[in-house]
């Protein structure tokens, strides 16, 4: 599918194998055409013998090599990383980063190239089910432009934007959004534990309620809004309207806003070099 070309990843964690067995499952490349880099000997060892990618712990080495460079670092690695890659990268390649709040203009200026995808996948992107916004350098060709496309498909659903102020928001909303979603399971499972369930039966219902309404909401979504599918199961009076009343009441809403802005604020300081957090995703490692 690419013709041969040679892609190295640098930055060997979840993201990374997400990405390798995506592009080997859809037949795009095969492993023999794809480099990993990283400073775990074990890890990118791991990966060969899994995918049969080739490994490595000299990322300059594994960038000169590639006509597709894919950064899957820590953000608080990432400058250590591009000036490691500066100058080593081929005239033409195409660098794709996936790197939270990571600027194109950080990117092109840390490494001297100005061929750069910037993109923010999410975690159920290990299982094909994620969700990725991109956008592009202008130097990026539009033949370019298909090969990041059919990479970042091989994480699931991908987005492409023209205004790159866009993907602090994905970073904000989807990108973090499965932590939301997680805590959201927690508390409920908690509750139901708290209700006399066994902890077994209260995940698996929390679980199925939550699969079974996106996926019924997904197949109403262009004809309904959330609002109305939410007021259909809300009798007068009733246990729903009990429990969303007291959601409302405790600022649900507004907890779930400024919990979103608050992530967007901190993906543009990462963008500006600001000093960083734990990681809030699987974190990839250098």
């Amino acid at each position: 599918m690419f013709n041969g070309k040679k892609i190295s990843i640098i930055g060997p964690g979840m993201m990374a194998e997400a990405m390798i067995s995506g592009m080997i499952r859809q037949g795009l490349t095969g492993g023999e055409a794809l480099t990993v880099s990283g400073p775990s000997l074990e890890r990118v060892q791991h990966l060969q013998q899994k995918y049969g990618i080739q490994p490595m712990t000299d990322n300059l080495r594994a960038a000169r090599q590639a006509d597709i460079v894919v950064l899957s670092v820590k953000p608080q690695r990432l400058e250590r990383v591009l000036g490691g890659l500066r100058g080593g990268i081929q005239p033409h390649a195409l660098v794709l980063s996936i790197v939270a709040g990571a600027s194109l203009e950080k990117i092109c200026t840390g490494l001297a190239h100005d061929i750069v995808v910037r993109s923010m996948p999410n975690t159920p992107a290990q299982i094909g089910e994620g969700i990725t916004v991109w956008t592009a350098s202008p130097a990026v060709s539009s033949q370019q432009k298909e090969v990041a496309r059919q990479i970042l498909g091989a994480l699931g659903e991908e987005i492409f934007v023209e205004e790159e102020n866009y993907l602090d928001m994905a970073t904000a909303l989807s990108g973090s959004g499965p932590s939301y979603v997680f805590l959201f399971m927690e508390a409920m499972v908690d509750a139901g534990v708290h209700l006399g369930f066994p902890r077994r039966i209260a995940e698996q219902l929390v679980v199925k309620t939550l699969i079974g309404s996106a996926h019924y909401y997904q197949q109403r979504m262009e004809t309904t809004h959330l609002a109305r599918l939410r007021n259909d199961v809300t009798s007068p009076g009733g246990t729903s309207a009990a429990a969303l009343y007291y959601l409302e009441k405790a600022g649900f809403r507004t907890a779930i806003s400024r919990a979103v802005w608050a992530a967007y604020e901190r993906s543009q300081e990462l963008g500006k070099g600001g000093k960083s957090h734990a990681p809030d995703q699987p974190a990839p490692q250098e």
